[in-house]
């Protein structure tokens, strides 16, 4: 048996102005997605608890078996595994984007203008990084380079009693003064982001970009604290081999603390830029080699939410369909193997508010031997008729590997 998670995050949403009053998975054209619902299980999932926040880590965490009330430790350890970064104990790690602030004189009355630099290449981001590690770098603080505007910073014996760092995707287009940590812990912070700015704002690179009229990355801005996370082994866990097919760092650090493989495929982003076709083969030859699950990932949805893309967040939806479900199904059809596939979203990421919620998502699962009468089409709404909802959202993965048949590891 094989077993395929689509993760296609942010996907669900809400009926928007800018679609005719439907939602981005309603208008998409997706006939493998809707082929497969004819005869799936479909229904919601929760796969954000009460208390927690609807940020990636805890729902893909959720969906790939694990408790985030137990597990979880901050977003940023998660991916500085992914980058090689080897924390100790005493280490506290956060997320570093580069982003693009308005040009106000006190950084304080500066505006979030873009959470991502205008999507910078991850060679820019390289040379943007290590002037900040060369001017702000030192025995307590190292900056680490990763992909694109997602960046780490670990902090020597550290501590998370932080206050409230604001992700600065949850900000587009705000004043950031009501947003910057009111913590005494987090003052010293703060201050590394007010000094980015002055050794950013004329840095080579944004004066590149400044030239040829692209946001520039002329701040960095640090969220997502958290100490060495402690995640249980995949296969010890679930007896079926994994594997994680992402370009986001936090994805394969979740792999890589879980002991999944998380193969490096080339020309792969978070955007709808990505090679749909590479990482889609990427997984194909994990199947061959001998992974039982393959956790195929994508971000362009999410993506497209956060910059309010009503039109790209359609379009992402359906070349995940086209490019990348139709090509798996493609290789299912001729492994001569039987397949359960499960499609889903990690969280909501609706175009009105531009952010994450919490909503429970909708999921399809489909047996290759066991079909059953499902739904015309993959929405949130048929999702939601069906009935069927999984309340804790850890069980999905058990639902998929039908885990309580699986024979005890010795």
């Amino acid at each position: 048996m094989k077993y395929l998670v689509l993760l296609c995050d942010g996907m669900a949403d809400t009926p928007n102005v800018a679609l005719n009053g439907k939602t981005p998975m309603e208008c998409a054209n997706k006939p493998f997605m809707d082929k497969l619902c004819e005869t799936a299980e479909i229904g919601l999932c929760k796969t954000v608890a009460d208390g927690l926040k609807p940020g990636s880590d805890v729902a893909n965490l959720s969906v790939m078996g694990y408790d985030p009330a137990v597990c979880y430790t901050g977003r940023s350890p998660l991916e500085a595994a992914s980058i090689g970064v080897d924390l100790k104990d005493i280490d506290v790690a956060l997320r570093c984007n580069i982003v693009t602030l308005s040009d106000e004189k006190n950084y304080e009355d500066k505006t979030m203008v873009d959470y991502c630099s205008g999507d910078i290449s991850t060679e820019e981001a390289h040379k943007i990084i290590a002037t900040v590690e060369e001017k702000l770098g030192s025995d307590i603080y190292k900056f680490y380079g990763g992909v694109s505007y997602r960046h780490c910073l670990v902090v020597d014996n550290g501590t998370t009693d932080l206050g409230t760092l604001t992700p600065p995707h949850d900000i587009s287009g705000k004043v950031i003064k009501e947003y910057l940590s009111k913590s005494e812990n987090a003052k010293p912070l703060i201050d590394l982001m007010k000094k980015s700015y002055d050794i950013l704002k004329d840095h080579p690179v944004n004066l590149e970009r400044r030239k040829n009229g692209l946001n520039e990355a002329n701040s960095i801005w640090l969220w997502g604290e958290g100490r060495k996370p402690q995640l249980q082994n995949f296969y010890e866990k679930n007896g079926v081999k994994g594997t994680v097919i992402s370009a986001v760092d936090l994805l394969k650090g979740i792999g890589i603390c879980g002991g999944m493989d998380t193969p490096n495929v080339p020309n792969t982003t978070g955007y709808i830029d990505t090679d749909f076709e590479a990482k889609t083969n990427a997984g194909i030859e994990a199947f061959k080699n001998g992974t039982d699950l393959v956790y195929l990932h994508f971000e362009a949805p999410d993506e497209c939410g956060h910059r309010g893309e009503a039109q790209n967040k359609v379009k992402a939806i359906e070349m995940i369909d086209s490019r990348s479900l139709k090509l798996m199904l493609q290789y299912f059809e001729n492994c001569g193997d039987s397949y359960r596939i499960l499609i889903m979203p990690d969280h909501p990421t609706p175009l009105t508010t531009m952010t994450h919620s919490g909503e429970p998502v909708p999921y399809l699962l489909y047996d290759s031997e066991k079909p059953q009468k499902g739904n015309k089409t993959f929405t949130e709404a048929t999702c939601k008729q069906s009935g069927n909802f999984v309340e804790f959202g850890p069980q999905i993965m058990d639902k998929l590997i039908e885990k309580n048949s699986l024979c005890k590891l010795k």
